[in-house]
């Protein structure tokens, strides 16, 4: 697993967060990390569990299965204008974090968990700006 000394900490109203001891330019990979992929039936007993929160659809090639990413990927809070996004490579069942933007050292390190950076549609809780 890659790492850029990143580290976590809290944050009022969203709990732990992922933040970079140093600045990071625009385009930069901070993580790749492995899953591990489940099927349907598997997604229906995670989605009683607190994992549900945790979780990341995975469709190779239109197939519907989710993920449990290892690593840090799990930590990174939701922005509807995020200043990384998360990328899935299905061959190599990881998935990576890359900064969309230049990020200041110990600025939080988020996702939009739409997938895209900048993905407005309504995630399934009040998300904090």
């Amino acid at each position: 697993m890659r790492n850029l000394q990143l580290y976590t900490g809290q944050i009022e109203n969203k709990g732990r967060g992922i933040f970079s001891k140093k600045a990071l330019k625009a385009g930069t990979i901070i993580e790749t990390a492995p899953v591990i992929v489940m099927n349907g039936q598997d997604r229906k007993l995670l989605d009683q569990t607190l994992l549900h929160d945790y979780i990341f659809e995975w469709e190779p090639e239109g197939i519907k299965m989710c993920c449990m990413a290892l690593g840090w990927v799990p930590l990174y809070n939701h922005s509807y204008h995020s200043n990384c996004e998360y990328f899935m490579d299905y061959d190599e069942q990881t998935m990576y974090i890359q900064t969309v933007r230049d990020i200041k050292a110990g600025e939080e390190l988020t996702i939009n968990y739409n997938g895209d950076w900048n993905n407005e549609e309504k995630v399934w809780f009040e998300a904090i700006p």
